[in-house]
């Protein structure tokens, strides 16, 4: 891995490289895309089913649904241990995610005013779930369990079916996170589908999930016509150390992003040089061990640096420059740390805490912020499944107190229908 002083004159123009790594250029696909979604739109089922022969050599024209016998069938059929794992993973985070919920509220003033806000689940969302180079049954629970918190009245699923067909483990976590009904689409066709509807896919009020270019152009374009959750980009991981610990697990946590995809980065910032070749080593050695050591690799020698600072202080305002998706403070006292922390989707607080939790059974949401976007945005959480309405009500002692107010307000404005609706109730006529 490359090694840089945050004080190198280049430092800052090779962090900027790294950040923008996700911002492929969508004018590429764009064109493409508009005529999936139109194609979809216009044409129903018809069009998914020739999107999908084209693209996932697949025949779903006969069968775009899987049946929920079949869901069932899949969650028997998965190994007692596997399965176990499923639901373990499920507990935690449903328990985490019970914590979230939000509760109406309202208060009342002495003269007669009622102010509050109503919170109300959405009534049917639409979770992506990616096939590809990897089956994501992490993807199914993360998606669906904070909906169902949420209290959605529907949740459907929609997911490549592949040359073998939808993974049974994908099919098996659908069935214990909850999902109502399962759709064999993927990429632009399968937005387009829960955006707009078809013959056999039901509109949806939000979609969310991860997917590809074409994914996240398709969520892009639809936004408007429904909600989306985030747009997201490569993967990221960036680790603050204090010279302290084992080298060997920084190596693998920062692999264990790089082998998402190519353009997955890993960072490294610590106060130890000793620590930053050590971990160097480690990483070259245990890439050439790992399966998806190809995509490992591109990740690395394009998007991976270990940088050296001067304090802790120092590596947290890097850190937060960069707003990594997930942060590991693999330093002795993290708690310590965390105060300075400002910009990041999950922290990871301690040796012993990897990355790697996060992604499966710790219980917080694995869908975060990426590409700097933690600056201003959270993880998926139960408050995007629901929407908030505000309640207002006056008496008529009260509107007396502050009609005049309104009045005033609306010719301030230039807005005259405004006054004269407060007006009206003020003097009971228009005036």
């Amino acid at each position: 891995m490359r090694t840089v002083s945050s004080r190198d004159k280049g430092f800052k123009a090779l962090l900027a490289s790294i950040m923008k790594r996700g911002e492929e250029d969508t004018s590429s696909v764009e064109a493409a895309v508009k005529e999936i979604i139109a194609g979809v739109k216009t044409r129903g089922d018809k069009a998914l089913a020739e999107y999908t022969k084209r693209f996932d050599r697949a025949d779903i024209s006969r069968r775009i649904e899987i049946p929920r016998a079949e869901v069932k069938r899949a969650l028997r059929s998965v190994p007692k241990k596997e399965r176990e794992l499923l639901e373990l993973a499920a507990s935690r985070i449903r328990a985490f995610h019970e914590l979230q919920k939000e509760n109406s509220w309202f208060t009342t003033g002495r003269d007669g005013t009622l102010l509050g806000s109503r919170v109300t689940p959405l009534e049917r969302v639409g979770i992506y779930v990616p096939g590809g180079k990897a089956a994501y049954p992490s993807t199914v629970l993360m998606n669906a369990i904070p909906a169902r918190v949420a209290g959605v009245g529907e949740v459907v699923m929609a997911t490549p079916p592949g040359k073998k067909g939808i993974n049974p483990l994908v099919l098996a976590a659908a069935g214990i996170a909850g999902v109502d009904r399962v759709f064999r689409a993927g990429g632009a066709q399968a937005i387009a589908a829960l955006a707009y509807g078809t013959e056999t896919v039901p509109r949806v009020d939000k979609i969310t999930g991860p997917g590809n270019i074409y994914v996240a152009t398709a969520k892009r374009l639809v936004f408007g016509a429904v909600d989306i959750d985030m747009i997201a980009g490569p993967s990221e991981i960036l680790v603050i150390n204090d010279g302290s610990g084992d080298p060997s697990w920084i190596a693998m946590d920062l692999l264990s992003q790089a082998e998402h995809d190519e353009l997955a980065s890993a960072i490294l910032v610590t106060t130890s040089s000793r620590m930053a070749k050590a971990v160097s080593d480690e990483v070259k050695k245990r890439l050439k061990r790992l399966k998806r050591k190809d995509i490992a690799r591109a990740s690395i020698e394009r998007y991976g640096v270990i940088i050296t600072a001067k304090d802790l202080e120092e590596a947290a305002r890097v850190s937060n420059g960069i707003a990594p998706e997930h942060l590991e403070l693999f330093v002795e006292r993290p708690f310590e740390l965390l105060g300075l922390i400002k910009n990041a989707g999950a922290v990871f607080l301690g040796q012993y805490t990897p990355e790697a939790a996060g992604d499966y059974i710790a219980g917080p949401n694995h869908t975060l912020p990426t590409g700097g976007t933690a600056r201003f945005s959270s993880p998926l959480g139960v408050y995007d499944f629901v929407k908030r309405m505000s309640v207002i009500s006056f008496s008529r002692a009260s509107f007396g107190e502050l009609g005049g107010s309104v009045k005033r307000f609306a010719d301030m404005e230039g807005l005259e229908a405004h006054g004269l609706s407060a007006a009206k109730r003020l003097k009971g006529k228009a005036r």
